[in-house]
């Protein structure tokens, strides 16, 4: 099995998957901020909302439980 590392997304990327978030119904500053962040797996966010969770409940389900929430 192939190991894989956590990297940075490039610009390019990181843009398309902002794009893909507001498509799919987050709002642009939540979409930015967690393209920025890079820690939360856009595939299972687009699970969640496939199955009729919020997009706010959705970024705080999957969120790391050592990073402090962002104020709503």
């Amino acid at each position: 099995m192939r190991q894989t590392t956590a990297q940075s997304p490039t610009p390019a990327l990181g843009e398309w998957r902002r794009r893909r978030l507001i498509a799919a119904g987050f709002d642009e500053t939540l979409a930015a901020r967690l393209t920025r962040d890079g820690i939360v797996d856009l595939h299972e966010l687009l699970v969640l909302l496939d199955r009729g969770c919020p997009p706010e409940l959705a970024a705080r389900i999957l969120a790391p439980l050592d990073t402090p929430a962002a104020p709503s």
